[in-house]
């Protein structure tokens, strides 16, 4: 365990009655499994159970049952403290009358504020070139283009579907063989050349490929070494990219977008409100990072800590949106999680450093939260998602304390950008931060 001022054991004994329920608890299912001669599992006395096993048989299970209202009594006992990160528990004595358990925890540090206002950080200036207007339609028109089959020949850019089978000295190889294949002809999908001698040719035409595999190549068995592929074309297809027309605006859906001048000007709408969102956050960032260089605070290892977990936990949920396990990941990179802990520990540092100076900024100038504040803020979401404002409770397990803090560190923002507003915001003690 660290040595560090932040932390705190509190020690916390169950006994009595609840104490005796646990046992009994413990006893009944350590019973059903035990194997006691004359008696079927399950059905033996728990004194001939205890003189074959003993009481301490029961110790870890029933200590489990416990820990639950361990930790509610020792939260209850010490609500003048803010625990700001996972307890740690030990168990300091256990016997049949009661169980002792330890819970080290890390109490909120002392925080020695710096400059927070009338900081010299100037927010970017946000602009929307003609370049990126042209770019965003373009790939809007890219999304409904349409592969139309085609009666001419291959050129670069239209799309082959082909038959395909790759020989070397006249023995198929083993990844050589296609039916049906789609290849875009420019997208380097095949090796160098494939694409190149496959223009020309048209829908029902045939053709022997003479090519090398290059010297790079994965395979042991083709690399370096001449091929040929047989190859049929079964169909010639073009792409068609729709032209900025009255079909095409038709099947955007988007309301009052019925010209190219419509389009454009929503278009650098979107993007000037992506690139303000951006820039705002860059310059909280940037805010938050000038405080701190002037922020005196000794972060306890247990925060930190606490951080990564989230860290990972966060890049384990993305991950596997794309199919991949963290298992997976670790064996692909020859990693596991501390050493993933490990790449996230400065990013964490430095997340840590800045809620603990945006709560310091909190209580410094007594922010508070009122009843209609969170009501509206509640209203919002609801709007925003299309949804009732009481779905949006239940979302939050109707606890209202997450859209409080929010709006307290939204406050914090307008002060240190300097924004005038009415602050009348105090975040509520709580030992689960």
């Amino acid at each position: 365990m660290e040595n560090n001022k932040n932390l705190k054991e509190i020690t916390i004994k169950i006994e009595g009655e609840k104490w005796e329920k646990a046992l009994d608890s413990s006893f009944k299912k350590a019973n059903a499994k035990a194997k006691i001669d004359g008696f079927r599992p399950g059905k033996a006395p728990k004194n001939v159970y205890l003189k074959k096993y003993g009481i301490e048989s029961l110790y870890m299970d029933a200590s489990n049952l416990c820990v639950e209202d361990a930790y509610k009594k020792m939260l209850d006992e010490n609500k003048d403290l803010e625990i700001v990160a996972q307890p740690v528990l030990d168990i300091k004595d256990i016997n049949e009358k009661y169980i002792e358990y330890v819970f080290t925890v890390t109490l909120r540090p002392e925080v020695k504020l710096g400059k927070y206002k009338n900081l010299n950080v100037k927010k970017e200036t946000v602009k929307v070139t003609k370049k990126e207007i042209e770019d965003a339609i373009n790939h809007m028109r890219e999304h409904y283009k349409e592969n139309i089959v085609k009666e001419g020949a291959l050129e670069k850019g239209d799309i082959a579907i082909i038959d395909f089978e790759g020989f070397k000295d006249d023995v198929a190889f083993e990844g050589g063989k296609g039916e049906n294949y789609s290849l875009e002809i420019g997208s380097n999908t095949f090796i160098p050349g494939f694409e190149d001698q496959l223009i020309g040719m048209k829908a029902g035409e045939e053709k022997n490929i003479n090519l090398t595999f290059p010297e790079d190549y994965h395979s042991e068995d083709l690399k370096g070494k001449p091929v040929v592929f047989k190859v049929k074309v079964n169909e010639v297809k073009e792409i068609k990219i729709p032209e900025l027309d009255k079909e095409f605006f038709e099947d955007l859906g988007m309301d009052g977008i019925d010209s190219k001048e419509a389009l454009e000007n929503q278009v650098k709408e979107n993007i000037k409100a992506s690139k303000e969102a951006q820039a705002d956050d860059k310059y909280i960032n940037d805010l938050l990072d000038e405080i701190s260089k002037t922020t005196e605070v000794e972060i306890p290892d247990t925060m930190i800590n606490d951080e990564e977990e989230r860290m990972v936990d966060h890049f384990e949920e993305h991950i596997s949106m794309q199919g991949i396990s963290l298992e997976q990941f670790f064996k692909y990179t020859n990693s596991n999680r501390e050493t993933l802990k490990e790449q996230y520990k400065d990013e964490a540092i430095k997340r840590v450093k800045y809620r603990l100076i945006i709560e310091e900024i909190i209580k410094m100038e007594n922010i508070q939260v009122t009843d209609k504040e969170i009501d509206n803020e509640l209203k919002n979401i609801a709007e925003k998602y299309n949804i009732t404002t009481e779905e949006v409770k239940k979302q939050y397990n109707e606890n209202t304390d997450y859209i409080k803090y929010d709006l307290e560190v939204k406050k914090v923002f307008d002060i240190i950008k300097g924004v005038q507003c009415q602050v009348v915001l105090v975040k509520p003690k709580t030992n689960d931060k």
